[in-house]
């Protein structure tokens, strides 16, 4: 079995290193090495969005992203959404919304829906649910979500 690989990279604006092993996924390295655990495993196949991660902007899911493909990388995460001011509009929209219960899609959608207002400032409702078509939520349904975007997209625009 290979040994572990050496990887270097941006994640919430700071450079970090870490030593992973070829077959770990990039969630793992987040979660289990470097205690960022607000990113959330949930179907483990790409399914359910949970463990959405921007990677240099996009969307991806974190866990089919290997750990060594992070190497030169520009990555965000949930804990990189909020600023040093306090949360983003969409974190707290999504509170003053009640768009979330359990807790385990939040950050994926947060994250997605970043990404989302991040190319595009007034999405129309059509706009996020597709956009967020990757996202599953079991608990909540999805029209509280999607008022949450579109307030924090009104609010940002202000």
């Amino acid at each position: 079995m290979p040994g572990k690989v050496h990887v270097t990279t941006t994640i919430n604006g700071e450079s970090v290193e870490f030593l992973c092993e070829p077959r770990q996924t990039i969630l793992e390295v987040l979660r289990d090495q470097l205690d960022l655990t607000g990113t959330k495993e949930g179907c483990s196949n790409g399914n359910c969005g949970a463990c959405s991660i921007l990677v240099n902007g996009e969307v991806i899911d974190s866990c089919l992203m290997m750990g060594v493909e992070a190497e030169g990388q520009e990555i965000t995460t949930i804990e990189g959404v909020a600023s040093a001011d306090g949360l983003h509009p969409l974190q707290q929209k999504f509170l003053e919304h009640a768009a979330l219960q359990c807790g385990i899609c939040t950050p994926g959608f947060i994250v997605a829906a970043k990404a989302l207002l991040d190319q595009e400032s007034d999405p129309s409702e059509e706009r996020i649910r597709l956009y967020l078509a990757g996202n599953l939520c079991r608990c909540t349904g999805y029209d509280k979500i999607v008022r949450a975007v579109q307030d924090a997209a009104s609010e940002m625009a202000e």
